[in-house]
């Protein structure tokens, strides 16, 4: 799998990345692989209070792949409970109830400990669900008094379903530097097809281009890649699978073919590899989870905001250019290909009374006080 390794989050993996590809996802199909030990996943960040990034690996691959490679700049969580936690994972992997029964830990304090040391790649489970409902709502001690069988039992939460294990163990016994970084060329080759400088730089592989610069030249030696000037305005050395090679030069004539990606998805150049088009005012694109972009024949013409509030022009859209993108926007939302928007800001500037609002409705959006919404 090319994407072993990219760090992405949970909601980003399930939504935009993997029923992309696959044209059809089901969440037990994850669930199925991860709890038959097929599929292992790795912390790659936290985000926010409450959430962060994971890899995706086969079980088979993940010593030789290693963890997400700007797993280096994080620092480990430190603290009583965290060295706790390390302590009894380090024994034996455990359940939820093994880790409130063992350590003489308060829940609430216990549990965000454990999501510390799993975004920080050094604690995972063998159940994606935790994933998709990180936060501890109500985790009690259970005191149970009179007739204890008879008793009805809830069910775990899928914040602490799983057992839960140290990361250690998968990478314990991993090849030599030489062909972990062999590996690592070629994982990123099958992923983009084209490797630049900025490829490289942009998956935060320590040492930049010149650590895979060696492995890249070996692979070129042996027939795997060829060396050229493949994409205009980016660095001289580029690295490309020969198919990506001869791919690039069959593509036909644009034809106006409009493609909706997840801003951090890394089929979308933009912000990495690429930069994004440059904008005259405040606000600008990012690669940020819960963010899409629309491309027209590669062309980045709309980017969607996190939250699905707010909408950039990337480029000069007016007239029926701008109404046949907003349109594609409205579409893929009611198709479900989006979440629901409800956009409030245009350019940065409010939607009702932008004068574009007609063409906002006219396109599939509704409107609501102060926003206009279109939906599944």
């Amino acid at each position: 799998m090319p994407l072993q390794g990219v760090a992405l989050t949970p909601e980003v993996w399930e939504r935009d990345v993997l029923p992309r590809r696959l044209g059809a996802y089901s969440p037990a199909w994850l669930d199925e692989l991860c709890t038959g030990g097929e599929v292992v996943w790795v912390g790659g960040g936290a985000l926010g209070r409450s959430g962060g990034k994971v890899a995706l690996y086969f079980r088979e691959d993940v010593r030789l792949a290693g963890p997400p490679p700007a797993n280096v700049k994080i620092e480990s969580p430190d603290g009583e409970i965290h060295d706790a936690i390390r302590e009894l994972l380090g024994r034996r992997p455990a359940f939820w109830i093994d880790l409130v029964d063992e350590l003489d830990i308060a829940p609430e304090e216990l549990h965000n400990a454990l999501w510390d040391l799993a975004w920080a790649g050094e604690v995972t489970n063998d159940a994606f669900a935790p994933l998709r409902a990180p936060r501890l709502r109500s985790v009690q001690r259970q005191q149970r008094g009179g007739r204890r069988f008879a008793a009805r039992r809830s069910a775990a939460s899928h914040a602490v379903q799983g057992r839960w294990s140290l990361t250690a163990a998968l990478f314990e016994h991993a090849p030599p530097a030489g062909p972990r970084l062999r590996a690592q060329a070629e994982l990123m080759l099958e992923r983009y097809g084209i490797v630049t400088r900025e490829t490289v730089l942009a998956e935060g592989v320590p040492g930049g281009f010149s650590t895979l610069y060696g492995e890249m030249s070996n692979l070129e030696m042996l027939g795997t890649a060829r060396r050229g000037y493949f994409v205009e305005g980016l660095g001289g050395a580029q690295f490309a699978l020969p198919g990506a090679v001869e791919r690039l030069r069959s593509l036909p004539h644009p034809e106006g073919t409009y493609t909706i990606l997840a801003a951090t998805d890394p089929a979308n150049p933009y912000g990495a590899g690429i930069s994004w088009p440059k904008r005259e005012g405040g606000r600008r694109p990012s690669r940020t989870p819960g963010a899409y972009v629309l491309l027209r024949d590669g062309d980045p013409l709309l980017f969607v905001e996190r939250g699905g509030r707010g909408i950039l022009r990337l480029t000069d859209l007016a007239g029926e250019a701008f109404a046949e993108a907003i349109g594609e926007i409205a579409s893929a939302a009611s198709d479900g290909l989006l979440p629901r928007l409800a956009i409030e800001r245009l350019d940065g500037e409010p939607v009702i009374g932008s004068g574009l609002e007609e063409t906002l409705i006219a396109a599939g959006f509704h409107r609501q006080p102060r926003r206009l919404v279109a939906s599944a």
